[in-house]
């Protein structure tokens, strides 16, 4: 029979998601040389892109699955307590002679080495196998970094950035092992000669013999002797730890051989030998990310709280070789193509840790990773690895190939004993035990499947491994590029559009680049983004047609942004601000909602600078007042599963006709970055899930404690203000912005006035101005935006402030901008009518909340008429059904009276709904009511009618749907009505949402009339149109503001400053000392309003009359409560953690 190497299939390179394909995979030697050359390449890291040829895979789409679910799946449950406990043996001895001992080291050795140059070797190189932990970066009582902490119970670490931590310096080849000092460890390594060499067919039409159970001991050479011990994974997260693995990695690679007998030497790599070579380069890679990543220890000797990250030591190793950052991507494939195949023997696997609770929630989350929804939408990446091409060409009636790839595996598994860094040997370990058990679930049949806990927490920790490592490598990128000051001055001398370079002697170019150079220094200037001095320095250098300057503007002139910012890395031609004017803010936010709050603090953060205007006497606007929570997919609510596909759905669902998709696919997609930021940065808590109306699943984020918008309004505001000290910062209350400035179409200020003397004014320049004023649902008079689009509303009573009147979008289209949906304003089908104030045009929101817990909706003949979780649209219409004449045409006739309602909840609903509930009933919205007799005579309608719709909800509620299509049921009463209690109020349509707006793009950029940007000018929140379409989806408003708030503030560019210190991240507490000066009840009374405001929350008297109007929901709610205790008020809109803020504020304690 003819002997041939293996070929390379076709089909199967079409599934590796990656470029190069496999075929471009170096050798070993090429993998050591391109590593050894990283430090003399010039800077230029290609990320891989693009689709795969004869696939429906690509790069981007396996990045995107990791954003959107995967990545923060995986982080959430490594965190527990099953999958951060591993079971590992540190001691377990090396089975090589002298590895990596000094007599290894020695200079003679060295050049002994396979492949070594001799220029490399040394002295230097003696200690290359020592693991100093750090010692010279870390303080003199810190312990060394090798060492692992075993200590239990590290709850409060979050799965951060996963790394194998052994330096990944230039390999060096070390000469091959041929002795053994036992018979053990010869049997672990002695495989390295076969006996059999595999002889290739030319044809396999045979059976195999490859036993059922072959690959169950894959993983049998990751020991786990006597030294076994458990060890806590998230208190010994991968970093840095300064030990040198190169003999490790060399003796891996050189591993990685089947010994296939093709009569050819000079051969490649067969086709087996490329997958695990680029799986264990794959891991080499997240190694090395990972070190990137955290590459610095805090250190009190060197000014370091928080491990640093080193983007240089990334680019170096990284710089002109995407295809390692391939094979990290085509690692993380292959785990996942495992997960998939897998899915259902894992879904019923015992996770048991002795905590019933906690088990069960790992066991929710487990399967949220499993879930067919996660799997299907991300479909493409899951089946991007076909397994069944692996050993298709073996010699019929042999299984020698599969035996000689087992045995590579055990022999580079048995190397990891040799690595004499305990941190680095337990994630070393902990890896190939995750890739071992990835091959075996690949290769078996899913019948004869057996994995031990070990294994099942390895491979979940090395999946999450590479999900941290694919978003490291862009954020190692941004930081490199970001901070590197030679980026600008080493660009090459290349245009791309030609073959050939670029030559500056070229006239025609030169005086081109010249007039296009000096026209961008010309609009950098009118935009006050540089000095005058520093104009005429860019100029005398365009004139004096200076290289690297000509070369920027050939390439970024018309990206006046990136132009403006390489032209700082200029050599010679630093940054001088002017002297002759006040240092202009990078941006003017006009707005203090939600919206305007998060763009200021993205820009803050970035060491920007910001004047916040604000018309009314606080801040908060009308986020303030939001009730329902935040919506995102899926950072906490991965275990009701919600997938980031439904939530898309429920959203263009409820926008109907008028969705825009782009809008939508930004808003839905960047939710979990948005709760996340509010968590992390604001410190806000929204540790609580509901299920609003219109969602399919649990998505919307509630704080546990307090309501939503008084909460995020209140930690923004706290973040925003901690820069007013550096000066970063200006806020301007009481003043309305009036006009925006705008020179050769771009807009460079705005002009203002004082709403307290209407005398005072001026104007503010700046490169942009975002606005964030809100929408216009409170201004019914005679030429408002409401009475020209939607006339017959005017009647209606509104939830916004009466400050919501539509100045934004006025000065916006003033300047030509566009306008989308203005007719479609929302109706919100629950505010509360106040049974003391009945015809007050403002309302009360009755939270979406409210039928979310099991509020139901009656009508004044004692009938349910709708599904109380559908869509704000629907329910509103089947409200104002109720009148004939919008039940004949549709259409709400300006004669109408508006329809009310009562809503309805039972103990249990009202006990889910808790907080909401206490706020409501303290302002005598909600009334408790003890038996269904109290309910019906407080409805006043009959009380057999009443029970009899009552108990048809609980029998629609045991079937599991109704007549209108409700198929969720909570909060339902019980069947012993007469001892049941309720809580009653009365709601009514109310106007609660302009959907329409001025027209952005995806980035929040306002487009004029025709589409096209209007340079200067930006927006977020409600007064732009086009997010929400023809209604928006509760929890939508305060997840838009946050999420474009973002965007915009993330991309403001930002004139370079000395860094800002003691930026505050969280809150902290006065280091006052508590007083305990007693205050009686009477004392308390004595200071009961607005100019002397005392109040006693939770025992403690607080002198809160400054704080009053700054408090975020208006300083009244604070002044109904002066000189008495306001307790039961507080813990109904406010967390109690929130008082630690106000120590400065204690009175003394309060002695009911």
């Amino acid at each position: 029979m003819r002997r041939h190497h293996h070929p390379i299939t076709t089909s199967f390179l079409c599934t590796l998601l990656l470029t190069p394909s496999l075929s471009q995979t170096p050798s070993t030697s090429n993998h050591l040389q391109h590593q050894q050359q990283q430090q003399q390449q010039q800077p230029e890291f290609l990320h891989p892109v693009g689709h795969i040829q004869e696939s429906e895979c690509s790069v981007e789409q396996l990045e995107h699955a990791n954003d959107s679910q995967l990545s923060a799946i995986l982080r959430d449950l490594v965190n527990t307590t099953f999958f951060r406990t591993f079971v590992v043996d540190l001691d377990h001895g090396c089975p090589l002679i002298n590895f990596g001992s000094s007599e290894q080291h020695g200079e003679a050795s060295d050049k002994d080495a396979v492949g070594a140059d001799e220029e490399d070797v040394g002295e230097e190189e003696e200690e290359e196998f020592e693991c100093d932990g750090g010692k010279d970066e870390l303080d003199e009582d810190a312990v060394p970094l090798c060492t692992i902490d075993a200590a239990d119970g590290a709850d409060d670490y979050f799965f951060g950035s996963p790394s194998f931590s052994s330096s990944s310096n230039a390999l060096h080849n070390i000469q091959s092992q041929s002795e053994w000092s036992s018979l053990d460890q010869k049997q672990a390594f002695g495989w390295t000669h076969p006996s059999d060499p595999i002889v290739m067919a030319e044809e396999d039409d045979g059976a195999s013999m490859l036993p059922n159970d072959f690959w169950l001991d894959m993983c049998s050479h990751i020991k786990e002797g006597e030294g076994a011990k458990a060890v806590n994974l998230a208190l010994n997260p991968e970093r840095n730890t300064y030990y040198n693995g190169t003999h490790i990695w060399n003796a891996i690679y050189e591993e990685n051989c089947l010994e296939i007998d093709n009569n050819d030497d000079n051969s490649e790599m067969c086709f087996e030998e490329k997958v695990l070579y680029r799986l264990l380069s794959g891991l080499h890679t997240s190694t090395t990310v990972s070190i990137a990543k955290n590459y610095f220890p805090p250190s009190k000797k060197k000014g370091r709280v928080d491990w640093q990250p080193n983007p240089q030591y990334f680019m170096e190793r990284f710089s002109g070789h995407p295809e390692y950052i391939s094979n990290l991507h085509f690692s993380y494939v292959v785990l996942l193509r495992a997960l998939r195949r897998a899915s259902s023997y894992l879904d019923s696997y015992d996770i048991r840790t002795g905590s019933a609770d906690e088990d069960k929630d790992t066991q929710i989350l487990f399967r949220r990773l499993l879930d067919s929804h996660v799997l299907s939408s991300c479909s493409s990446v899951f089946s991007a690895f076909d397994e069944t091409l692996m050993f298709e060409n073996a010699v019929e009636g042999s299984y020698s190939l599969q035996e000689n790839f087992k045995g590579v595996f055990h022999n580079v598994s048995s190397i990891l004993d040799c690595v004499q860094c305990q941190q680095c040997k337990l994630h070393g370990k902990m890896a190939m035990l995750g890739y071992g058990t990835a091959l075996k679930i690949l290769f078996m049949a899913q019948d004869d499947l057996i994995l031990s806990r070990n294994e099942v927490v390895a491979f979940i920790n090395t999946l999450a491994k590479m999900s941290e490592s694919m978003r490291e490598v862009r954020e190692l990128s941004h930081l490199y590029f970001e901070q590197s000051d030679k980026f600008a001055r080493e660009l090459p001398l290349v245009d791309p559009r030609k073959e050939h370079n670029w030559k500056i002697s070229d006239e025609i170019d030169q005086y081109e680049m010249m007039d296009a150079a000096i026209e961008s220094i010309s609009a950098m200037a009118r935009m006050d983004m540089i000095s005058e001095r520093r104009e005429v320095e860019l100029v005398a250098s365009a004139l004096k047609k200076d290289t690297s300057l000509l070369i920027l503007a050939k390439h970024y002139a018309s990206d006046l942004d990136k132009f403006y910012l390489h032209t700082q890395h200029i050599k010679g031609e630093p940054m001088i601000e002017k002297d002759d004017k006040k240092e202009r803010p990078d941006a003017v936010v006009v707005g203090s909602g939600l919206a305007g709050l998060t763009t200021t603090l993205k820009i803050l953060d970035r060491g920007g600078k910001v004047v916040l205007l604000e018309k009314e006497h606080r801040i908060g606007g009308n986020s303030a007042k939001a009730s329902s929570g935040i919506n995102a997919c899926c950072p906490l609510n991965a275990t009701y599963g919600d997938s980031l596909d439904s939530f898309q759905k429920d959203t263009i669902k409820s926008a109907g006709d008028a969705a825009n998709l782009p809008l939508i696919q930004t808003l839905v997609g960047n939710s979990a970055k948005a709760v996340s930021f509010l968590k992390e940065r604001a410190g806000v808590d929204l540790s609580l899930l509901a299920q609003l109306g219109g969602h399919s699943y649990k998505r919307t984020h509630r704080p546990n404690n307090g309501m939503a918008g008084a909460e995020i309004i209140y930690a923004m505001q706290k973040a925003v203000k901690s820069y007013e000290k550096s000066g970063q910062i200006e806020i301007l209350l009481d003043t309305q912005a009036t006009k925006l400035i705008q020179e050769n179409g771009t807009v460079v200020g705005i002009e203002y006035k004082s709403n307290l003397d209407g005398d005072v004014g001026g104007s503010l320049y700046t490169p942009r101005v975002i606005l964030a004023t809100g929408g216009f649902a409170s201004d019914r008079s005679v030429g408002s935006y409401l009475s020209k689009h939607r006339p017959e509303l005017t009647q209606f009573p509104a939830t916004a402030g009466d400050f919501s009147t539509g100045d934004g979008i006025t000065m916006a289209t003033e300047l030509g901008a566009g306008t989308t949906d203005l007719e479609k304003i929302q109706i919100h089908p629950t505010g509360w009518v106040d049974p003391t104030n009945p015809n007050n045009p403002s309302k009360v929101l009755a939270a979406e909340l409210m039928r979310g817990v099991g509020g139901l909706l009656i009508n004044s003949k004692g009938s349910r008429f709708c599904n109380e979780l559908g869509t704000r649209a629907y329910v509103t219409d089947m409200m104002l059904r109720h009148d004939d004449a919008y039940r004949i045409t549709g259409q709400w006739s300006t004669n109408s009276s508006v329809p009310t309602f009562s809503l309805i909840l039972a103990s249990s609903a009202a006990d889910d709904g808790r907080k909401h509930v206490d706020l409501y009933s303290h302002k005598k919205l909600l009334t408790r009511l003890n038996g269904v007799d109290e309910l019906a005579n407080w409805m006043k309608i009959d009380v057999e009618t009443v029970k009899a719709t009552i108990f048809d909800y609980i029998k629609d509620a045991e079937r599991g749907n109704d007549q209108w299509g409700k198929t969720s049921f909570r909060g339902v009463p019980s069947s012993d009505l007469e001892n049941e209690f309720f809580y009653a109020g009365i709601v009514t349509p109310v106007l609660h949402y302009c959907m329409g707006g001025v027209t952005i793009d995806t980035e929040g950029h306002v487009l004029n009339e025709n589409l096209e940007i209007i340079p200067g000018l930006l927006a977020a929140g409600e007064v732009t149109g086009g997010v929400h379409g023809a209604n928006r989806l509760g929890g939508n408003s305060l997840l838009e503001c946050t999420v474009f708030g973002s965007l915009v503030g993330e991309n403001v560019p930002i004139v370079p400053r000395e860094p800002q210190v003691n930026r505050l991240t969280g809150s902290k507490e006065a280091p006052t000392q508590k007083k305990d000066r007693l205050i009686s009840s009477l004392e308390l009374s004595k200071h009961n309003n607005s100019d002397d405001c005392w109040v006693a929350i939770h025992g403690t008297v607080y002198d809160l009359t400054s704080f009053a109007e700054e408090h975020p929901p208006g300083a009244e709610s604070i002044f109904e409560l002066a000189g008495r205790d306001g307790t039961e008020a507080f813990q109904a809109v406010h967390n109690q953690a929130m008082m630690k803020d106000f120590q400065d504020e204690i009175i003394g304690v309060y002695e009911k």
